[in-house]
């Protein structure tokens, strides 16, 4: 489940949704249910059309034009046709794409939480965090305005100061930030990529 702030939370997650890792540094991974519901029926599809040729061949019947041209051009055709080499590209760029879905754990967007309790894993959405760092940026003094973007990684942080010192303002927002990562409980706390400066020449 999930709240407005971009919390979710997972009360005793099955372990085929999480394979790899251990404890609360392990990634939430994706269900991928549109491409899997794609291949599904693309595979249904194929799979009953032949099956429903090869039957009626099987009832003496004739077979359907699309296959008899099918087993000609592949009767026919040399290896190094170019629709050949075209067929055989795509075919192998889906089989790579399946297997990247297939390996990874997407939900990319979602950071894993340090646990607190053993039936349950927590995770904030990069967008909420980025959002906490930047409320926490604006309170100090001198911070005219503040990008945050958080990755898995880091958080890059990207500040205007309209008075004070550079270096103050620099120093006071990297111990905002420090606090403030640390404060969002995560398993692995992203680094901090902090740059301060002027605002440009028409108030930027």
């Amino acid at each position: 489940m999930s709240d407005p702030g971009g919390t979710v939370l997972e009360k005793n997650p099955p372990p085929a949704e999480v394979p790899g890792g251990s404890g609360g540094h392990r990634r939430f991974w994706s269900a991928r249910r549109v491409p899997a519901g794609l291949v599904a029926l693309l595979t249904l599809l194929i799979t009953g059309a032949f099956l429903y040729d090869v039957a009626a061949v099987r009832a003496h019947r004739s077979a359907l034009g699309w296959r008899r041209e099918l087993a000609r051009q592949l009767a026919e055709r040399p290896l190094d046709d170019i629709w050949v080499l075209i067929g055989a590209g795509v075919a192998t760029a889906l089989g790579l794409w399946l297997l990247l879905l297939a390996l990874t754990p997407g939900l990319r967007a979602l950071l894993p939480m340090r646990p607190t309790d053993p039936d349950v894993r927590a995770g904030l959405h990069r967008d909420a965090a980025a959002m906490v760092l930047r409320d926490r940026a604006l309170e100090v003094a001198g911070v005219r305005s503040v990008r945050v973007r958080v990755r898995r990684r880091r958080a890059d942080v990207r500040a205007v100061a309209h008075f004070r010192e550079l270096d103050d303002v620099r120093a006071d927002l990297a111990a905002v930030l420090d606090d403030a990562v640390e404060g969002l409980g995560l398993a692995r706390p992203p680094s901090l990529s902090l740059r301060v400066r002027r605002p440009g020449r028409k108030g930027r």
